[in-house]
């Protein structure tokens, strides 16, 4: 039987460690992101990230862009937390704060996944699967 690194999540159906880092910048990557608006953002990325259940590793707010890393289930696709993320915040900052902007944030971002799984592991995981 294969023994899985610790710090995986176990599920019912599923073993995962799923992280993923994401980079987003305000429309025409304006420097607005300072301080009310900076801890209001701050208190909204959790807010969200609570709801959906992930949890936030690092989180840098700087004055024109965001980086989020996180980890999450596989059930949501990375494009959904994006999604989820930068609207539930677009619209709470807009709501309390004048920007002058059209839309808060562009509707590109950055997403990279980060994990620990060698090749080694992941054969040995198939192997144990065919063996079944």
């Amino acid at each position: 039987m294969l023994t899985m690194p610790r710090g995986f999540d176990r599920e019912r159906t599923n073993i995962h460690k799923l992280q993923y880092h994401f980079i987003w910048c305000p429309k025409y990557r304006k420097s607005v992101l300072e301080g009310e608006v900076r801890d209001r953002l701050e208190e909204l990325i959790e807010e969200k990230a609570d709801e959906l259940d992930l949890e936030i590793l690092e989180l840098a707010i700087r004055p024109d862009h965001v980086h989020l890393f996180i980890t999450g289930d596989p059930t949501l696709a990375p494009n959904k937390i994006m999604q989820q993320v930068k609207g539930y915040s677009s619209r709470h900052l807009r709501d309390e704060f004048d920007f002058g902007l059209p839309s808060l944030w562009t509707r590109s971002y950055f997403v990279s996944t980060a994990g620990d799984v060698s090749s080694e592991v992941i054969e040995e995981y198939i192997d144990a699967q065919a063996g079944e």
